[in-house]
């Protein structure tokens, strides 16, 4: 049987996180000591009190049923949250639950977003926003995250007649794989911006609770007017390491997140109810664990940016994020350096180039290994003699 794909498939080809995947297995399988700082998965446990109510409520007869969407308590429980943390108003009707931010990243621009319509997301940017856009069938139009603009995207150099056409604009504060932060004044340009150009903004909020120092982000929702032109998503992936459990949430704007809702009551039944349990208990109760992991991912982000320092590797150190967007050395590309790190020094790491043809010149490192392994990290690459 000759079985043909459909035109959509040729945006999701194979991509440089398996060609990676497939080197790194083939270094393993001859014994080299190969560390992954590439994927942005978690290494550490969920809290005890998300664990513990898992293991209690999986326990229960009648939490095996569909769930359909998000419980009253779940909903109620982010809006809390949101008043607490952020002093955001929202209505149970302003919140939607997903299966974790990535579903709702995908899905989002089929939405409101014809074939050919233009969707403004920035460059370099993490991947779901370009498989969404494919899915869509729109165009993307690349805002330029440039170190000169502290890797904010320059609203003042979309072309009118560009901004006119867009009907979506994709946003990432702090961002994967640039740990960016926003100010409050920036998004207020953003609104107006909006405003002026009747585009729907979406702010992905993944990475709200890992922050250093007291550089607290900006929920883009907490700006006056916000509202009126958008909504923010977020995860229990990456804030409490419950990446496998698959659980976020949409906020904001009521008639695009019944929107989505709309597009979600037709494509799933809704996340598990004990998983609903034990996130709801995490935005209860989880204020003192967050300021734990971001003190572990803090020391994790000093010791490697400081030792790095040492050997002739100077890299910004982040104000937010579990990754550290890194220049590369001259000579190299960024695809070229990745191999060099593997092949000399036994580190994995993402090119550049694979979040946007202006992630060229620099590499992202995820904070996902404890210091011992990041310590042989450093004395790994020193030996590589690269710098």
């Amino acid at each position: 049987m000759n079985i043909t794909l459909s035109n959509r498939m040729h945006s999701f080809q194979p991509s440089i996180f398996s060609e990676l995947s497939q080197y790194k297995k083939q270094k393993l399988s001859e014994g080299a000591p190969i560390i992954d700082l590439s994927i942005g998965s978690p290494d550490l446990a969920p809290p005890s009190f998300i664990t513990k109510i898992l293991a209690e409520e999986v326990l229960k007869g009648d939490q095996y049923g569909y769930s359909l969407t998000g419980t009253s308590e779940f909903n109620h429980a982010v809006s809390v949250f949101y008043k607490r943390n952020y002093q955001v108003n929202l209505t149970d009707q302003e919140v939607l639950l997903l299966m974790g931010s990535q579903d709702g990243l995908v899905h989002f621009p089929m939405i409101f977003a014809n074939p050919g319509d233009v969707i403004l997301v920035p460059d370099p940017g993490y991947t779901a926003y370009a498989a969404g856009i494919a899915m869509a069938g729109a165009k993307p139009y690349f805002m330029p995250l440039k170190k000169e603009n502290q890797f904010l995207p320059d609203l003042s150099l979309i072309p009118t007649e560009v901004a006119e056409q867009a009907k979506i604009m994709i946003l990432n504060f702090p961002g994967n794989p640039v740990p960016a932060l926003a100010s409050k004044e920036y998004f207020a340009e953003v609104v107006a911006f909006a405003k002026k150009h009747h585009i729907i903004v979406l702010h992905d909020f993944a990475y709200s609770e890992l922050y250093y120092e007291g550089n607290k982000p900006v929920s883009f929702l907490s700006i006056d007017g916000a509202k009126d032109v958008g909504v923010e998503m977020s995860s229990f992936s990456k804030n409490y390491n419950m990446a496998g459990s698959r659980i976020g949430y949409l906020a904001g704007n009521k008639q695009i997140v019944q929107a989505l809702n709309q597009l979600k009551s037709n494509l799933d039944y809704g996340v598990f109810l004990p998983v609903q349990k034990a996130a709801i208990r995490a935005l209860e109760e989880g204020a003192e664990f967050c300021e734990s992991s971001r003190k572990v991912y803090q020391e994790r982000r000093d010791l490697l940016v400081s030792g790095l320092k040492e050997i002739g590797w100077e890299i910004t150190k982040p104000d937010a994020g579990m990754f550290i967007w890194a220049e590369i050395p001259p000579g190299f590309t960024s695809l070229e350096f990745t191999y060099a790190l593997i092949d000399r020094a036994n580190v994995v790491v993402t090119p550049g180039h694979a979040f946007g043809s202006n992630g060229e010149g620099y590499v992202r490192i995820a904070l996902v290994n404890d210091t011992d392994q990041l310590m042989k990290v450093i004395s790994s690459v020193k030996s590589a003699n690269i710098f």
